[in-house]
């Protein structure tokens, strides 16, 4: 099986501008991210999807830099964006990951991909709640094909796979049951604010180790909440 990683990338955020290049440890936030990425079992290749704008010539410098593959396209139509660099591949199967995650879980996303080339459904859905900033989306190359035609609105054009979600009765899907050790839906390791990123120096300064174990991540805060109370008030921006 043939599977991408492709993970959305771009300077501009409301609340934290230039996030995904802001310092982390020694290296930065997208180290991380590529790094985890390029540790999921079964993936061919990690490519860096930002736009055309300006402002994310400092991504494609950053990946040219450090020999990523990148592709770039519209910055408001995100399902074009994963569409038209994944026909450059032309893969069994996409993996989404958003790049303000920089301690996604590389271990369960290995998992993922192994059932998914058992089973060979359209889309992949999770039992069990994560802490947000954790979770991969799978699905197929076909089905985002499929999503990109009839996905027509701003939701479905922003949200890569909002579209088989809400449908989901047009699709073929297989379950991931998350391990317990990850269920804590009370936790937010991902980057949006200020308050995040604070959460998420602290972490990356404790282990020092970009392939830390998520579940190593969750123990942590759970035993220091001190930490984990540093982002708890942020509210996710809803879809709209």
């Amino acid at each position: 099986m043939n599977i991408i990683v492709i993970i959305q990338a771009r300077m501009g955020s409301s609340r934290l501008p230039g996030k995904i290049l802001k310092p982390l440890h020694h290296v930065d936030v997208l180290t991380y991210d590529i790094a985890r990425c390029r540790a999921i079992k079964g993936v061919a290749e990690v490519i860096v999807a930002t736009s055309i704008l300006p402002q994310d010539d400092a991504i494609a410098n950053w990946c040219e830099e450090h020999k990523v593959a990148y592709y770039r396209g519209s910055e408001n139509d995100v399902l074009d964006r994963y569409v038209q660099c994944a026909k450059l591949y032309e893969p069994d199967y996409v993996m989404r990951v958003t790049s303000d995650c920089p301690f996604v879980d590389y271990e369960m996303a290995s998992e993922m991909v192994a059932l998914m080339a058992k089973e060979r459904k359209d889309v992949m859905l999770l039992e069990g709640e994560l802490p947000r900033g954790l979770a991969v989306e799978i699905i197929s190359y076909d089905t985002l094909l499929r999503i990109d035609e009839m996905g027509k609105e701003p939701r479905h054009r922003e949200h890569v796979t909002y579209y088989a979600y809400e449908f989901k009765e047009q699709f073929e899907a297989v379950t991931y049951k998350v391990p317990v050790n990850r269920q804590a839906p009370e936790l937010r390791i991902t980057l949006d604010t200020e308050e995040d990123y604070e959460l998420i120096k602290a972490i990356a300064e404790h282990f020092q180790n970009p392939l830390v174990s998520s579940e190593e991540v969750i123990r942590f805060l759970k035993a220091n909440p001190e930490i984990a109370q540093i982002n708890a008030h942020i509210e996710q921006k809803p879809v709209i």
